[in-house]
C-alpha cells in the first residue's frame, strides 16, 4: 500500500482521538470504583469505625460463567457457626467499650463486618474505600480518609497474607486473633499487621522441644498446603535437627486434593517406620487423612498437633474411630471473659443489624423456616423465632474456642486504648481530631495494659505478643467424649530453663496405653558404645559400636569415645575408666621370691667357700691359687650376688642409680679378678723357663693394682653416666592394663658403656685362659677360667636380645638371672672343683701333686 493510500485512515483516527480529549476536559475528574459494591453483613454506626474481615460462610455456589454477560456476585453457602462466634465475641468488646465510662468516654464506635467468603482482598478495599460508587475529590484525585479506622481479621495466615499486602500500603492497622504464620512477622513485607495470637516461630519450636522431651527422634510431618503449614513445617524442621530430630517425611495436604492424593499420603505413613506424627494442619484437612486411615483401621501412631485443631471440639467428634486418641500439642490457654458467654448466645439483636444474615442463622442453627423465608421449607418445621438457644448443643454453643474468642476481645481493647491515648481522652474525649490510621498503628504498637480478666496486653516489634501455650492431651473418657487435659505449659515470658514446664500428671497415649510410645530410627546406644551413622541414611540412623579398648563413653548416645588418662584403663563394659595397676618386679610375688632366693642362696654358697678357703687357707690348692685374689673374687662375687637384690622393689630415684652402679663396678671386680688369676697363671708358667724373670713383673703388688686399675676405670664410667644423665624411676604407660613402674637408663650410652666395658674384659679374660688351656693339668687353673668366661660371655650374649624384647617387669628379671647365672657359672666353674678336693680328695691337695707333671689335655 503506498503512503497516499494511508493517509484517510490517519487523518480519521487522528480526529476520534481530538474528539475524545475534547469531551473528557468537559467532564468533571472523578473516581470511579469498578465492579459490585460489597456490603457489609453486619455495621453499625459510631464515631469512629472498626471493620471485620470474618469467615461467616465456609462454602460457595458454583456458577456457570458464560462469558457473554457480566457475572453474577458470588453466593455463599454454610453458614460457618465459628465465624459467626468470632463476630459476637467482636461486639460484645464493641458494646463493653462503648459503654464504659473509662475507656473513650463520649466516644462510640461502630462497625463494619464483611463476609471473607471467597473475596477476602474485595472486602477489605471495601473497607478503606467505602461503597460509593462515584467520589468527586476536593484536593489530591482519587484520595480520602480511610472508611474505618482498624480492621479484626478472623481468618487463616494466607488471608491474612493477601489483606495485609493490600492494606499495608495504607497503613490500616489489621489485627487478627487466628492468623498464626511467623511470616506475618515480618514487618517489611506486612507493616500494619499486628496479631493476639502468637506466632509459629514459637509453637513451632515449642513442638520441637516437645517431641525432644519425650524422646522422640524419629517422626513423620504432615501440613496443610498454605503459607500457615509450610512456614509452620519449615520452621519445626529446622529446630528440631538442631535438636537430633529427623524428620523421616514430610508430607502435604488440602481440602481440594483429589482422593488419589488421600491414598498416596496414607501409603507413605503405613510403609514408615516412625510412630509419631508432627502436624501443622488444618481442622479440614487433617479429616481428610484421618478418614481414609480410619478405611484402612491404622491405628496405633502418637499425633502430635498445633492450635489449629488439638482444641477443636468438632474434630473430637469426627474422630469416631479414635485414630487421634492419646494426641498431645499445644493450645491457647483457656480463658474466661465475664459476660461474653451470655452475649454471644443472645443472637436477637442481630436481627434488628442483618435481618437477612440473622434469619439464615436462626434457620441453620434450629434446622427450620420461616414463613417469609424465600428458600423452601420442604419437610423442615416453620420457626418462630422464640426458639431457646441454650438448649442447642452444637458448634456455636460450643465455647471451648474461648481462647480465640478472648483474642479477638483484646484486639478491639487494643484498637481503644490506642485511640484512648490519641484523643488524649480523660473524662471526655477530643473527637473533633481527625484520625490518622497511621498515627493508630504506632500507638497500637506501643500499648501496654490488662485486661479486666488480669492478662496483661502489648506487642512486641514485630506486633506479636508473648507467646504462650498450654500442652493439651487427648484422654478418652468412658462415654467416648474426648476430654482435654492440660498437662504443661509452654511460656516465653519466663527465663529458658523455665519456658517449658510438664506437670507430673498421667498422661494417655495413642490406644489408651500409659506407657510413652517410642518412636526413634535405632535404639539408644548404651553407655560403652558410640554411634555410628548408617551410610545414606539420617542423623538418626546410626549403628552401636562397642569402645576400642583404653576408651570409654559413660553416656547413653555418645558420638564418641573418650580415651582414658594414661594411668587409667577402661573396664569391662568400656563405660569407666579404672586405674592401672602399678606393676614392679616386688619381693612379694612368686618371681621375685625366687630370685631373692637364688641371690642369697649364691650369696651363702660363697660364703661356706669362703670359709672352707679360709680353713684350709695354707693346704697347696689354696696357696697354689693366689690366695689373695681367691679371696677378692670371693667378696666381689658376693657382692654380685647381693647387688641383684637392688632391682627388686619399688624403684626411686636411689635404688635406680645404686642397682645399675653397683652392678657395673661389682662384675667389673670380679672379673678384673679373675682377669689377673688367668695372668698369674700364664705368668707362673713362663717363670718355670730357665732364664726366665716374668713373675717379679706380676707380683703381688701388680696383681693388686691391675685389679683396682681396672675397677677405677668402670668407677669413672659410672660417675660420668650417673653425673650427666643418671637413671631414674620411669611409670610406663605403654601397656594397656598396668602401669610398668621401672627404672628408666637416662643415658643409654652410659648403660651400653657399663655393659661393654664389662664384654671387654669378659673376652680378654677369655682368649687368655683359652691360650693357658693346655698347661699341666695338676697346675692348670685356665681351663676351669675359660668354662667360667664360657659361661659368662654365653649369658650376656643371650641377655642382650631377652632384655630388649622382655616386657615390663620381665625385664627386670631377666637382668637379676644374667646377674646370678653369671655369678654361679664363675663360682661353680673355678671354686667348686678346689672344694672337692680340699673336702672330698685331701690325699691331693699336697705340694708334690701340684708341682706334678703330667700329660697335657686338649679339649
Amino acid at each position: 500500500m503506498t503512503s497516499t493510500q494511508r493517509w484517510p485512515e490517519q487523518g480519521w483516527a487522528l480526529l476520534q482521538l481530538l474528539l475524545v480529549a475534547s469531551f473528557s476536559q468537559t467532564e468533571e475528574l472523578v473516581c470511579r470504583r469498578r465492579g459490585d459494591p460489597e456490603n457489609p453483613e453486619i455495621s453499625k454506626d459510631g464515631d469512629i469505625l472498626l471493620g471485620g474481615i470474618l469467615s461467616l460462610h465456609s462454602k460457595r455456589k458454583n456458577r456457570q460463567d458464560t462469558y457473554m454477560h457480566k457475572p453474577l456476585p458470588l453466593q455463599c453457602t454454610s453458614l460457618n457457626f465459628r465465624g459467626f462466634q468470632y463476630s459476637q465475641a467482636m461486639l460484645f468488646a464493641i458494646e463493653e467499650i462503648n459503654n464504659s465510662t473509662d475507656l473513650l468516654p463520649g466516644i462510640s464506635l461502630g462497625y463494619k463486618i464483611y463476609d471473607s467468603c471467597a473475596r477476602s482482598l474485595r472486602v477489605s478495599l471495601a473497607l478503606a474505600n467505602g461503597n460509593e460508587l462515584v467520589y468527586a475529590p476536593s484536593e489530591a484525585p482519587c484520595t480520602r480518609p480511610a472508611q474505618v479506622q482498624a480492621i479484626m481479621v478472623g481468618t487463616s495466615s494466607s488471608s491474612c497474607i493477601g489483606i495485609s499486602s493490600v492494606i499495608g500500603p495504607f497503613h490500616i492497622p489489621l489485627v487478627s486473633n487466628i492468623a498464626t504464620c511467623a511470616c506475618l512477622s515480618d514487618k517489611t513485607k506486612y507493616p500494619s499487621f499486628l496479631r493476639t495470637i502468637p506466632s509459629d516461630y514459637y509453637q513451632s519450636r515449642a513442638l520441637a522441644q516437645l517431641v525432644k522431651y519425650f524422646g522422640w527422634t524419629w517422626v513423620g510431618a504432615i501440613r496443610t498446603e498454605n503459607d500457615y503449614g509450610h512456614y509452620g513445617m519449615a520452621t519445626f524442621t529446622e529446630i528440631a535437627q538442631q535438636l537430633g530430630i529427623c524428620v523421616e517425611y514430610s508430607l502435604s495436604v488440602f481440602r481440594t486434593d483429589p482422593p488419589d492424593k488421600i491414598r498416596k499420603i496414607v501409603d507413605v505413613i503405613k510403609a514408615s517406620t516412625s510412630r509419631v506424627i508432627v502436624t501443622f494442619i488444618s481442622p479440614t484437612d487433617l479429616y481428610l487423612v484421618m478418614q481414609e486411615m480410619s478405611h484402612r483401621n491404622m491405628t496405633g501412631y502418637q499425633w502430635v498437633g498445633t492450635e489449629g485443631w488439638i482444641f477443636d471440639s468438632k474434630t473430637a467428634a469426627m474422630d469416631r474411630h479414635h485414630i487421634l486418641d492419646g494426641a498431645i500439642g499445644l493450645s491457647i490457654p483457656k480463658a474466661h471473659v465475664s459476660g461474653m458467654r451470655e452475649f454471644m448466645l443472645d443472637v436477637k439483636p442481630l436481627n434488628s443489624s442483618s435481618k437477612e444474615l440473622f434469619t439464615e442463622f436462626w434457620e441453620t442453627l434450629f434446622s427450620c423456616k420461616f414463613k417469609q423465608s424465600n428458600t423452601s421449607a420442604g419437610n423442615q418445621r416453620e420457626c418462630t423465632g422464640h426458639e431457646d438457644v441454650t438448649g442447642v448443643q452444637n458448634s456455636f454453643t460450643d465455647m471451648s474456642l474461648m481462647p480465640f474468642f478472648y483474642n479477638i476481645y483484646k484486639g478491639v481493647y487494643a484498637v481503644a486504648h490506642a485511640l484512648h491515648s490519641i484523643l488524649s481522652c480523660n473524662k471526655t474525649c477530643t473527637n473533633k481530631m481527625q484520625l490518622d490510621p497511621f498515627t493508630i498503628l504506632q500507638h497500637i504498637r506501643k500499648v501496654r495494659f490488662k485486661t479486666k480478666e488480669g492478662d496483661e496486653v502489648y506487642f512486641n516489634e514485630n506486633g506479636d505478643p508473648a507467646a504462650k501455650y498450654e500442652i493439651i492431651n487427648w484422654q478418652p473418657t468412658e462415654n467416648g467424649i474426648v476430654d482435654f487435659v492440660t498437662v504443661g505449659v509452654y511460656d516465653t515470658s519466663l527465663p529458658a530453663d523455665k519456658q517449658f514446664n510438664l506437670q507430673n500428671k498421667s498422661l494417655i497415649w495413642t490406644q489408651n496405653s500409659q506407657e510413652v510410645p517410642l518412636s526413634v530410627c535405632s535404639e539408644k546406644c548404651p553407655p560403652g558404645t558410640r554411634k555410628v551413622l548408617q551410610k545414606g541414611k539420617p542423623v538418626c540412623c546410626y549403628d552401636c559400636l562397642r569402645c576400642a579398648e583404653g576408651e570409654i563413653s559413660n553416656i547413653t548416645d555418645s558420638i564418641t569415645c573418650v580415651r582414658c588418662d594414661p594411668e587409667f584403663w577402661s573396664n569391662e563394659r568400656r563405660d569407666a575408666c579404672i586405674k592401672k595397676e602399678a606393676e614392679f618386679l616386688s619381693y612379694e610375688e612368686i618371681m621375685g621370691a625366687l630370685l631373692t632366693a637364688a641371690s642369697l642362696f649364691g650369696t651363702c654358697m660363697t660364703a661356706v667357700v669362703a670359709f672352707i678357703f679360709f680353713r684350709y687357707r695354707q693346704t697347696p690348692v689354696v696357696r697354689a691359687n693366689n690366695s689373695e685374689l681367691s679371696f677378692l673374687l670371693l667378696f666381689s662375687l658376693t657382692l654380685c650376688f647381693l647387688c641383684s637384690l637392688t632391682f627388686i622393689g619399688r624403684p626411686s630415684e636411689w635404688s635406680c642409680m645404686l642397682r645399675h652402679a653397683a652392678f657395673g663396678i661389682t662384675f667389673v671386680l670380679c672379673i678384673s679378678c679373675v682377669l689377673g688369676k688367668t695372668i698369674v697363671v700364664l705368668m707362673a708358667f713362663r717363670a718355670t723357663l730357665p732364664g726366665s724373670n716374668v713373675m717379679k713383673w706380676f707380683g703381688p703388688a701388680q696383681q693388686k693394682l691391675s685389679v683396682l686399675g681396672f675397677t677405677l676405670i668402670q668407677v669413672l664410667i659410672c660417675i660420668l653416666w650417673l653425673t650427666i644423665s643418671p637413671p631414674f624411676p620411669f611409670r610406663n604407660f605403654k601397656y594397656k592394663d598396668k602401669i610398668i613402674i621401672e627404672c628408666a637408663l637416662g643415658s643409654a650410652v652410659g648403660f651400653w658403656a657399663v655393659l661393654g666395658y664389662i664384654g671387654l674384659l669378659a673376652m680378654l679374660c677369655f682368649i687368655l685362659a683359652f691360650l693357658a688351656r693346655k698347661l699341666p693339668d695338676n697346675f692348670n687353673e685356665a681351663k676351669f677360667i675359660t668354662f667360667s668366661m664360657l659361661i659368662f660371655c654365653a649369658v650376656w650374649i643371650t641377655f642382650i636380645p631377652a632384655y630388649v624384647s622382655s616386657p615390663g617387669k620381665f625385664s627386670v628379671a631377666v637382668e637379676i638371672f644374667a646377674i646370678l647365672a653369671s655369678s654361679f657359672g664363675l663360682l661353680i666353674c673355678i671354686f667348686i672343683p678346689k672344694f672337692y678336693i680340699i673336702l672330698l680328695k685331701p690325699e691331693k691337695n699336697t705340694k708334690k701333686n701340684m708341682m706334678g707333671k703330667g700329660a697335657p689335655k686338649s679339649f
